[in-house]
């Protein structure tokens, strides 16, 4: 059992049949999906940079991270640009979605630890998971998503496509 309290906004998008959610405070706007400009040598996750609003923002497959089948694009494939809090800064990042349903209010309570068994990807990405009618929604911990390597290299260097 949780030891929050209270409710909790947050948004809702699907990886395969699985439903994910990441706070909405974190979600800065959700786009129509278009490929990113390639980056060369990045991980395989990373699609590329999206320029949003003159920023060049990092997109990544989270399917690829979660070590799923890479996301094949649909009408319904959107890129979710978040602010991901990192200490005392934030990293813009793209993350493809599937699908995005909604932004759903979670009894915080009720968010149960990540399980450690019956997943086929690391549990150390989830930060929690709620059970609702139609299945388990899994909550990304989006601060432990990347490594320091990751970060260091490819992340957090976003480019400013303002001049």
């Amino acid at each position: 059992m949780s030891a929050l309290t209270g409710e909790g906004q947050f948004v809702t998008f699907s990886l395969d049949r699985q439903v994910f959610a990441v706070p909405v405070g974190v979600v800065r706007e959700i786009l129509d999906h278009d490929e990113p400009a390639r980056l060369p040598q990045g991980p395989n996750f990373l699609l590329g940079l999206k320029d949003v609003r003159g920023q060049g923002v990092p997109v990544i497959d989270l399917r690829l991270k979660l070590g799923m089948e890479p996301t094949v694009r649909t009408q319904d494939t959107r890129i979710l640009v978040l602010d991901v809090p990192l200490g005392e800064r934030s990293l813009p990042l793209g993350l493809v979605a599937d699908k995005v349903f909604e932004v759903a209010t979670f009894d915080l309570s009720t968010i149960g630890p990540p399980p450690e068994v019956g997943v086929s990807w690391p549990s150390d990405y989830i930060a929690g998971v709620i059970l609702k009618e139609q299945g388990f929604v899994v909550i990304v911990d989006l601060a432990r998503l990347f490594t320091q390597v990751e970060r260091d290299a490819v992340i957090t260097s976003p480019i400013d496509l303002v001049a």
